[in-house]
């Protein structure tokens, strides 16, 4: 299974994400020379949703309540595991998490998925910026309440921020590393104080953040896992639950931001609850049986061939394509470059020369899917070509820190001839091998330090067997042994944590095109040597560093993109991976019990939180509770 970091932007900025989170102050906010009050804030441009705005444009403001989803995993973040859990604190690197205890937080701010980098007030009704936007403070609603009906209020929140950049995970520890502080002013007024060298999308990072209650953690410790679900005050709370199979997220009747703009036509099931399989097979089977009633597909085998068995031949299941408006983002292969075998890039192209694209795609993806060339696929930010005289202004300074490639065509991986085993191409990776110092005696290659070269694919499913096993077999061609190995997930997730592996697959999934803080925590040198980071590759580059740091300070789209793509040569260059593949669709096959918004928002399909159960088509398939 690709470890797949994919969360829709509501989870993200909830998060405060390390990964894709995105949003800045307004860009008209800066330019102004006193303080502003709004009522939010965004990157790029104006506010798509005036001050008292009813409701999104992609919910059903009337939508009814009631009834329940079950799904599996198909995103998540920090120390939330796709396969099980065995505590309820999301927000440290410690134990395995279930996904979408999002749903049981609220933030000071939430997003608009119709939008590409904007945040309104939900938790904060309004939120007060200083002209140097060193300052921020945000004016709570005094409606606000934890779950047990007591307020929330600004010392909770000053709090909470304190503690994630003190005890939290260490992605929030890096993201949070430019925030002085937090300090409640009044019941109902918080400021957050910056360091001045802050990046403009840190206050919403902030704003995004979950809200502890005070009160709570001082009996309980926040550093340690829990199966005790802790306070909270978001639309839901952790119900009926078992270790490692599932988790029932309950709607709280009297939610007390249920009637608030950002949350009008949001949170209609009754019941969110999350079934969690160790393999994906069995995962279908119990959709098939309609014990799990909505699933997005990501093997194109059993999209292609396996929707046949009755209910859907009965119309009781459809299977539906969204179009998925967002970057498609990056899955491969990566190496892990703190490995010795592995410093050379020349031995890290030669070995992605041995995977066939094209024969995989054909022989075992039906042909669904298309070559990920770019870090940023699916996007303005991908580099195409040779670089412009805007990128190359960019990049010129570090030339000779470069290798030449970064100036010439963007770097894509290699087609193949689609048989399987390109004998050309095999025979370029040998060549590359050779040139970085292996030797090869008696078919088999040695590295550059006299060993035999052998590596191991890590993985938590057998499932990608299938795609790796011919990967490895033109690999031995070369005269390289690999292994496919399958660990089980809280290993798998520990292993990662300490990159503890050779090789393991990743998708990096942008969830706007606006990039943000958390890319350092992809790319950056820092994350490199902290422990739980998604810096897998290892990626310690002054150049990349630079570049990241002109995306985050860009004061136009154009000018971040143009420093994305400058970026993106780079990476492609250094050969930190073997891409994969992608596509810009959400294959979705749901049990047809759902009443769907008319429109759907570009950048998320939120449907545990938008969808509802429609009771007229439920009782139809004979699917009401």
């Amino acid at each position: 299974m690709i470890e797949r970091i994919l969360v829709d932007r509501r989870q993200l900025l909830k998060y405060g994400s390390a990964v894709l989170a995105t949003g800045m102050l307004p860009k008209g906010v800066l330019a102004k020379r006193g303080p502003q009050t709004n009522h939010g804030l965004s990157y790029f441009g104006e506010l798509k949703y005036p001050d008292g705005f009813e409701a999104f444009d992609y919910v059903n403001k009337d939508a009814p309540k009631g009834g329940r989803i079950v799904t599996t995993p198909s995103s998540w973040v920090y120390n939330q595991n796709p396969q099980t859990f065995n505590t309820f604190n999301s927000f440290i690197l410690k134990g395995d998490a279930p996904p979408r205890m999002e749903l049981c937080f609220d933030s000071l701010m939430t997003s608009a998925l119709d939008e590409p980098d904007s945040m309104y007030g939900l938790v904060a009704r309004s939120v007060d910026i200083s002209a140097d936007g060193n300052t921020i403070v945000f004016n709570l609603r005094p409606e606000a309440r934890f779950h047990d009906g007591s307020r929330l209020k600004a010392a909770d929140v000053a709090f909470s921020l304190n503690t994630l950049k003190t005890q939290g995970h260490p992605q929030m520890l890096q993201v949070l590393s430019e925030m002085d502080e937090a300090v409640a002013l009044s019941e109902d007024r918080v400021e957050v104080r910056f360091s001045g060298r802050q990046s403009r999308q840190l206050p919403l990072l902030v704003a995004g953040m979950p809200i502890f209650s005070k009160t709570y953690y001082t009996t309980y410790r926040f550093d340690q896992t829990t199966l005790t679900p802790p306070l909270s005050s978001g639309p839901y709370k952790v119900g009926r639950h078992e270790i490692g199979r599932f988790v029932e997220y309950v709607a709280v009747e009297d939610y007390w931001a249920k009637d608030l703009p950002v949350m009008r036509g949001h949170n209609n099931f009754h019941v969110v609850r999350v079934d969690f399989f160790r393999e994906r097979q069995a995962a279908f089977e119990a959709f098939k049986k309609g014990t799990v009633t909505y699933r997005e597909e990501f093997v194109s085998r059993t999209w292609a061939t396996e929707y046949n068995f009755p209910a859907l031949l009965e119309g009781r299941v459809s299977k539906r394509v969204f179009p998925d408006g967002r970057p498609s983002g990056a899955q491969g292969w990566f190496f892990n470059t703190r490995r010795e075998k592995f410093k050379d890039p020349r031995i890290r192209e030669a070995i992605g020369m041995a995977f066939d694209f094209e024969w995989t795609n054909s022989a075992l993806f039906f042909d669904l899917y298309t070559r990920t060339e770019s870090f940023f696929e699916n996007s303005p930010m991908k580099a195409e070509g040779v670089p412009t005289e805007a990128e190359l202004a960019l990049l010129e300074p570090y030339r000779d820190q470069l290798p030449s490639q970064v100036f010439g065509q963007a770097v894509k991986a290699p087609v193949s001839n689609g048989t399987g085993q390109d004998r050309g191409l095999l025979r370029r990776a040998q060549r590359l091998l050779l040139s970085a110092g292996c030797e090869q005696r008696d078919q088999v290659m040695y590295g550059p330090d006299g060993k035999p070269f052998t590596f191991e694919f890590l993985s938590n499913s057998q499932s990608f067997e299938r795609v790796v096993l011919p990967f490895i077999k033109n690999l031995r061609l070369m005269g390289v042994q690999a292994a496919f190995r399958v660990v089980d997930p809280a290993q798998y997730q520990s292993r990662l944590n300490d990159f503890d592996f050779d090789i393991c697959g990743r998708r990096y999934a942008f969830v706007t095109p606006t990039l943000g803080d958390g890319i350092r925590q992809i790319w950056g040198s820092k994350a490199a040597s902290i422990p739980g980071t998604y810096n897998l590759a290892g990626i310690q580059d002054p150049v990349v560093d630079a570049l990241i740091e002109k995306i985050l300070q860009a004061q136009t789209r154009e000018d971040m993109n143009t420093a994305a793509r400058a970026l993106d040569r780079v990476l492609r260059a250094g050969h930190y991976w073997v891409p994969q593949w992608y596509k810009p669709t959400h294959n979705v096959a749901l049990w047809d019990m759902f009443g769907i918004p008319e429109t759907k928002p570009t950048y998320g399909l939120p449907v545990e939180t938008t969808w509802w159960v429609d009771l007229e088509k439920a009782v139809r398939i004979g699917k009401v509770d």
